[in-house]
């Protein structure tokens, strides 16, 4: 059975987008990533399985199976993945010249826990906010890796639905990294405990 993962993006100030419900604020790093991205690499041998909400799709696709991200050295692992794209809408989801994405448009929830028992390997959550608050709100979620940039934006949204139970997560590790970034890596305990 694999265990979901939910990855994001967040400003030092807890935000995973900014007042405009956008994810821009990663183009202010003022440099590369390599470090970040070596360690990404690594975990990525784990992860079998990529889930994306519709908007992220979207912004995936314009970069990640194209040649333009030909210089990144996570894109040969990303693009390996399996990819799931959760939407009520589209009806496929191509991938560039790769094998495209699954659709899944009945209950998410449903949807995520038939994937996990599925799949070997882990499920990364990445961006897709609203999906990634449906999974957090049902408890299907196994951890949250945040990796926190050294900005502060002051208003935005954040990755937990409101009313989380903050007495659910466990830190399992905080790693420093190029750049000014800092991943926390968190457990998610059960409800009952």
């Amino acid at each position: 059975m694999g265990q979901l993962i939910v990855q994001d993006f967040v400003s030092a100030d807890g935000f995973a987008a900014d007042a405009n419900n956008e994810f821009t604020f990663y183009e202010l790093l003022d440099g590369g990533t390599a470090e970040f991205d070596r360690s990404q690499v690594k975990w990525l041998e784990t992860v079998d399985t990529m889930v994306l909400g519709a908007n992220t799709y979207r912004m995936f696709v314009e970069y990640w199976p194209t040649p333009a991200s030909k210089d990144e050295i996570i894109a040969p692992s990303l693009n390996s993945l399996h990819r799931v794209v959760f939407s009520h809408h589209l009806t496929n989801a191509p991938w560039g010249d790769l094998v495209e994405a699954a659709i899944e448009s009945g209950d998410p929830i449903e949807a995520i826990r038939r994937i996990k028992a599925e799949t070997g390997g882990d499920i990364v959550v990445w961006g897709s906010l609203t999906l990634a608050q449906t999974f957090l709100a049902a408890g299907v979620v196994d951890s949250v890796r945040l990796v926190v940039m050294p900005i502060a934006l002051g208003a935005g949204r954040g990755v937990f639905p409101p009313g989380q139970d903050p007495n659910l997560l466990t830190l399992q590790s905080a790693t420093p990294y190029d750049q000014g970034l800092v991943e926390l890596v968190y457990g998610i305990r059960a409800r009952n405990q």
